[in-house]
Parts: structure tokens; C-alpha cells; sequence
């Protein structure tokens, strides 16, 4: 299992069209393969900023195949213009 976890920057005063639109959007993550969970927190000091959290069952899940969709192109086409500056995503492994 990889999570993926992005810190997003809201343009301030879009955070209600963009919470507004991320649940629109939520339909085409979680419609991709290897797609197993995911979440959006909203930050108590920083009213325009989000972390989302997405759990994959591999890596390429997310980097190739949800990156490389159709699926994508709408969710891309959904939030992407909120961004500012465009969010750095990292992944993460669980150590056992």
C-alpha cells in the first residue's frame, strides 16, 4: 500500500467552490484501478489550505494509471485552477 499525500493551496476566498467541486471530483478517484481510500482535511491555522491523503495499492497505480485516465483529465479539470502554487505530492511506504 502506498499514500500519496499532497499539501494544497487554495486561492484565498475559492475554498467553498473548491470543497464544492472536490466532492464532485471524488467520483473519478476512487473510479480508478488500485484506488483503495482516500481523505481531505481542511487546516485549522491556514483557512486556504487542505491535505489530501490517498491510499494505492501500488505506486504506478496513481502515477501511471490514474495520472495517464481519462479519469484524471476530469478530476484535473475539476480543482487544478484552485492551486496556488501547484502542490508538491509525495508518496509514502509503509516500514514494517
Amino acid at each position: 500500500m502506498i499514500l500519496e499525500v499532497a499539501v494544497l493551496e487554495i486561492i484565498d476566498g475559492q475554498q467553498a467552490n473548491f470543497e464544492r467541486d472536490y466532492k464532485t471530483a471524488c467520483q473519478y478517484i476512487s473510479a480508478s484501478r488500485g484506488y483503495i481510500t482516500h481523505s481531505l482535511r481542511k487546516c485549522i491555522e491556514k483557512s486556504n489550505q487542505y491535505i489530501l491523503l490517498v491510499e494505492w495499492e501500488t505506486l504506478e497505480d496513481h502515477t501511471i494509471g490514474f495520472k495517464e485516465s481519462s479519469l484524471f483529465k476530469e478530476w484535473e479539470k475539476l480543482l487544478h485552477h484552485y492551486y496556488d502554487p501547484f502542490p508538491t505530492v509525495e508518496h509514502y511506504e509503509v516500514l514494517k
